[in-house]
Protein backbone atom coordinates (compact mmCIF):
# COMPACT_ATOMS: atom_id res chain seq x y z
CA UNK A 1 0.00 0.00 0.00
CA UNK A 2 2.87 2.58 1.11
CA UNK A 3 4.59 1.81 -2.06
CA UNK A 4 1.61 2.26 -4.70
CA UNK A 5 0.42 5.05 -2.77
CA UNK A 6 3.76 6.92 -2.95
CA UNK A 7 4.40 5.84 -7.15
CA UNK A 8 0.99 7.72 -7.36
CA UNK A 9 2.27 10.71 -5.54
CA UNK A 10 5.35 10.36 -8.06
CA UNK A 11 2.86 10.14 -10.94
CA UNK A 12 1.07 12.87 -9.65
CA UNK A 13 3.77 14.82 -9.33
CA UNK A 14 4.95 14.77 -13.02
CA UNK A 15 1.62 14.76 -14.42
CA UNK A 16 0.70 18.41 -12.71
CA UNK A 17 3.67 19.58 -14.63
CA UNK A 18 2.91 18.52 -17.40
CA UNK A 19 -0.32 19.99 -17.58
CA UNK A 20 0.88 22.87 -16.22
CA UNK A 21 2.85 22.96 -19.61
CA UNK A 22 -0.40 22.26 -21.73
CA UNK A 23 -2.62 24.76 -19.83
CA UNK A 24 0.40 27.60 -20.24
CA UNK A 25 0.67 26.45 -24.03
CA UNK A 26 -3.23 26.92 -24.19
CA UNK A 27 -3.02 30.42 -22.15
CA UNK A 28 -0.29 31.49 -24.99
CA UNK A 29 -2.53 30.75 -28.02
CA UNK A 30 -5.62 32.35 -26.27
CA UNK A 31 -3.96 35.20 -25.48
CA UNK A 32 -1.53 35.68 -28.48
CA UNK A 33 -2.46 36.06 -31.81
CA UNK A 34 -4.70 33.19 -32.56
CA UNK A 35 -7.25 34.44 -29.95
CA UNK A 36 -8.58 30.56 -29.38
CA UNK A 37 -9.86 29.17 -25.84
CA UNK A 38 -10.16 25.68 -26.60
CA UNK A 39 -6.48 24.77 -25.03
CA UNK A 40 -7.66 26.59 -21.66
CA UNK A 41 -11.07 25.14 -22.00
CA UNK A 42 -9.12 21.81 -22.21
CA UNK A 43 -6.82 21.73 -19.97
CA UNK A 44 -7.95 24.13 -17.59
CA UNK A 45 -10.02 21.60 -15.89
CA UNK A 46 -7.62 18.81 -16.51
CA UNK A 47 -5.04 20.68 -14.61
CA UNK A 48 -7.30 21.45 -11.60
CA UNK A 49 -8.32 17.72 -11.06
CA UNK A 50 -4.39 17.05 -11.32
CA UNK A 51 -3.85 19.78 -8.63
CA UNK A 52 -6.45 18.45 -6.53
CA UNK A 53 -5.06 14.66 -6.26
CA UNK A 54 -1.39 15.79 -5.88
CA UNK A 55 -2.85 17.75 -3.26
CA UNK A 56 -4.70 14.64 -1.97
CA UNK A 57 -1.89 12.49 -2.52
CA UNK A 58 0.85 14.87 -0.93
CA UNK A 59 -1.11 14.79 2.30
CA UNK A 60 -1.40 10.76 2.07
CA UNK A 61 2.00 10.16 1.25
CA UNK A 62 2.98 12.87 3.85
CA UNK A 63 1.42 10.59 6.77
CA UNK A 64 2.86 7.44 5.37
CA UNK A 65 6.75 8.16 5.30
CA UNK A 66 5.70 10.80 8.52
CA UNK A 67 7.36 14.39 6.76
CA UNK A 68 7.57 17.06 8.92
CA UNK A 69 5.04 20.07 8.70
CA UNK A 70 7.51 21.81 7.08
CA UNK A 71 8.45 19.13 4.54
CA UNK A 72 4.49 19.11 4.09
CA UNK A 73 3.77 22.50 3.58
CA UNK A 74 7.05 23.49 1.06
CA UNK A 75 5.28 20.04 -0.41
CA UNK A 76 2.00 21.51 -1.19
CA UNK A 77 2.58 24.88 -2.05
CA UNK A 78 5.41 23.37 -4.64
CA UNK A 79 2.11 22.60 -7.00
CA UNK A 80 1.01 26.55 -7.05
CA UNK A 81 4.50 27.44 -9.52
CA UNK A 82 4.81 25.61 -12.86
CA UNK A 83 6.88 22.69 -12.60
CA UNK A 84 7.65 23.20 -8.48
CA UNK A 85 6.20 19.53 -8.51
CA UNK A 86 9.26 17.79 -9.98
CA UNK A 87 11.66 19.67 -8.51
CA UNK A 88 10.50 18.67 -4.99
CA UNK A 89 9.86 15.38 -6.08
CA UNK A 90 13.64 15.08 -6.63
CA UNK A 91 14.62 16.94 -3.37
CA UNK A 92 12.37 14.43 -1.70
CA UNK A 93 13.83 11.22 -3.76
CA UNK A 94 17.18 12.37 -3.12
CA UNK A 95 16.84 12.84 1.03
CA UNK A 96 14.69 9.04 1.22
CA UNK A 97 11.28 10.56 1.79
CA UNK A 98 9.94 8.92 -0.39
CA UNK A 99 11.39 5.30 0.77
CA UNK A 100 14.89 4.49 -0.34
CA UNK A 101 17.09 7.44 -1.77
CA UNK A 102 18.01 6.82 -5.16
CA UNK A 103 21.40 7.27 -5.25
CA UNK A 104 22.90 5.25 -2.70
CA UNK A 105 25.15 6.45 0.03
CA UNK A 106 28.93 5.41 -0.69
CA UNK A 107 31.08 4.13 1.51
CA UNK A 108 34.42 6.10 2.73
CA UNK A 109 37.68 4.12 0.97
CA UNK A 110 40.19 2.94 3.55
CA UNK A 111 43.21 2.00 2.48
CA UNK A 112 45.25 -0.65 4.82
Amino acid sequence: MRDKVTRLFVAAAIAEACSWLALLVGMLVKYGPPENELGVKIFGPIHGGLFVAYVVLTLAVARLHRWSLLATAVALVSAVPPFATLIFERWARRRGMLGVARRPVREPVRIG
